[in-house]
């Protein structure tokens, strides 16, 4: 009798394997990775080469000695974990505090669940929040982009834009006063600001996605329903209250959310299956982030709405279930 084994997501019908796909969304990453040395030096080369190795480790320790299963290293899928924490984290954030990172991601986000296709959650996104919440000081501390840097220590550090804007506003200042600090809209297009290490330059972060989207490794439905969500609730804020709110594209080109919704709300594994679920996805991720942004205590929230609608995907797949070939449906 032959047994037919079904394994965890992703399934993807076509000459592709799992490890092409994952290697492709590396390739895709090269721009902002680049821009993120450019700005930031060596100190985003070390810590992105930590967040990879201690990935891969991790995944390799827990494989070998815990699960006792085949090792799975080389598949690519540690790897964009690695480099999407460390797009996650500060330049400047302690070394030791990225290895901790990347254990929560890779042990508590991932290999608890039984690895790749199994993990409700986004890893990166999971070891980030702990960062967050754990060491908020050391996560706060960004540095002030120059032009590549080779100094470890005493860096000069601000806040990001999105910080400055809701310090500012909580203490009154009106939004056209803090926009005049602020760096303009073609520093924040290139990555010319303070921020995480690879959230910074949002052309940068566009070219990935197109590449990814000729590529067919991601669909249009989530970055489109993520970003054009999040610009219609910013507009409808800013269109009330142009002094407390700002505009759209402000919001739109600082903090994670255009990489967010292009790498890290496209996972496979923790994103919905069918089209329509993926816009209800994405339009969950988009409210959300704009509503922690304007509301919350924190001035991003990106990775806070990105988990939240990671819990209601099997939710959101058992309601939009595709119709089995040959399922008989009732039209009423």
């Amino acid at each position: 009798m032959k047994v037919l084994t079904v394994s965890g997501s992703p399934h993807y019908h076509a000459k592709e394997s799992v490890s092409s796909l994952m290697y492709g969304v590396i390739f895709s990453l090269i721009p902002a990775m680049l821009v993120s040395f450019y700005f930031f030096g060596l100190p985003a080369i070390l810590i992105t080469l930590t967040a990879v190795v201690s990935c891969m480790f991790f995944e390799f320790i827990i494989q070998k000695y815990l699960i006792k299963g085949p090792i799975t290293i080389f598949d690519g899928s540690a790897i964009i974990t690695g480099v999407l924490l460390a797009f996650n984290v500060p330049a400047n954030l302690p070394l030791g505090l990225m290895v901790i990172g990347s254990a929560v991601a890779i042990g508590m986000g991932k290999m608890t669940f039984g690895g790749l296709g199994k993990n409700p959650f986004n890893p990166a996104l999971v070891g980030r929040v702990f960062l967050m919440i754990s060491f908020p000081v050391q996560m706060t501390m960004y540095p002030e982009p120059s032009a590549f840097t080779t100094q470890l220590t005493d860096v000069l550090t601000g806040p990001t834009p999105l910080t400055a804007l809701k310090d500012g506003v909580t203490q009154g200042v009106p939004v056209s006063e803090i926009m005049a600090q602020l760096p303009d809209y073609g520093r924040l297009l290139l990555g010319n600001m303070g921020g995480s290490v690879g959230e910074v330059s949002a052309i940068a972060i566009l070219l990935g996605g197109i590449y990814m989207l000729i590529k067919k490794i991601i669909s249009w439905h989530i970055p489109v329903a993520f970003i054009g969500s999040a610009a219609l609730f910013a507009a409808l804020f800013w269109l009330i209250n142009p002094e407390v709110y700002p505009d759209p594209v402000f919001q739109i080109l600082t903090g994670g959310l255009m990489l967010g919704a292009i790498y890290m709300a496209t996972d496979y594994t923790t994103s919905p299956m069918a089209p329509w679920g993926m816009i209800i996805f994405g339009v969950g991720c988009g409210l959300l982030t704009m509503i922690i942004r304007f509301f919350g205590a924190y001035p991003e929230g990106v990775a806070f709405s990105i988990l939240i609608m990671n819990a209601f995907v099997p939710l959101i797949n058992r309601g939009l279930k595709p119709k089995r070939f040959g399922e008989e449906v009732n039209n009423g």
